[in-house]
């Protein structure tokens, strides 16, 4: 059985900073690309960032741009989100997701297979 667990959320002040995790297990993702969405009180869920299979190629939310990044540590099979300059409006739901198929990187919530019951992220100002 196929899960991915994220860990890492909690409550900062607005310029701080959190590393999410996201540990999978049941399967490897080391030929998979992954992600990262969130989803904010009384809105849809949005793409945050994705990494490549080989993690030589990323891809970020414009609004997330330049302060945070993504990660993988293969022998954990593991990804991680690192937020810096947290704002207030990075305040969601933060899950992590996983395809079991191909190698391109995806934006879509429809493209992903695999996800997280997510870890709460509070900024406050």
């Amino acid at each position: 059985q196929v899960q991915l667990v994220e860990s890492g959320g909690g409550s900062v002040q607005a310029g701080g900073s959190l590393r999410l995790s996201c540990a999978a297990s049941g399967r490897t993702f080391s030929n998979y690309p992954m992600g990262w969405f969130r989803q904010a009180p009384g809105k849809e869920r949005e793409f945050v960032a994705a990494i490549s299979a080989s993690g030589d190629m990323t891809y970020f939310a414009d609004s997330v741009k330049d302060r945070f990044t993504i990660s993988r540590v293969y022998a954990k099979n593991t990804v991680y989100l690192q937020m810096n300059s947290l704002k207030p409006e990075d305040t969601a739901v933060y899950h992590c997701a996983a395809v079991n198929y191909g190698s391109a990187l995806r934006l879509s919530n429809g493209a992903y297979d695999y996800w997280g019951q997510g870890t709460q992220v509070t900024v406050s100002s």
